[in-house]
């Protein structure tokens, strides 16, 4: 098995996936999961993760992941809406102001 995760890490491109890689060798050469977290740069609990990652995804799941971010506040609707009222303008009339700051979208969304 340590020569699977030497060779990948050779192949790959990513300097923290070959880190990861080489953590992982080093557990299957005989080294403690500690010494594998100091050469990983990580904790005896990252070490876990990688494990886990590597075990269900190969060598694709120690690749750094883009986070997914906070949800939308906003649904696809209240968005075309919002887009909508922004290209027509405000209304002086109507709306009571000559142009559009975001406290009164935010209202108007309200």
């Amino acid at each position: 098995m340590l020569g699977r995760f030497a060779r990948l890490a050779k192949q790959s491109s990513d300097a923290n996936q070959t880190r990861r890689l080489l953590a992982l060798a080093s557990i299957c050469d005989g080294c403690k999961r500690l010494e594998a977290a100091r050469i990983g740069g990580g904790t005896l609990q990252v070490i876990r993760d990688w494990v886990l990652r590597f075990n269900a995804e190969g060598p694709e799941g120690l690749i750094d992941r883009k986070s997914p971010g906070a949800a939308r506040k906003l649904t696809a609707d209240h968005r075309a809406a919002l887009a909508w009222i922004v290209e027509a303008g405000p209304i002086p009339a109507v709306h009571g102001v000559v142009r559009w700051r975001i406290k009164d979208l935010v209202a108007w969304l309200l």
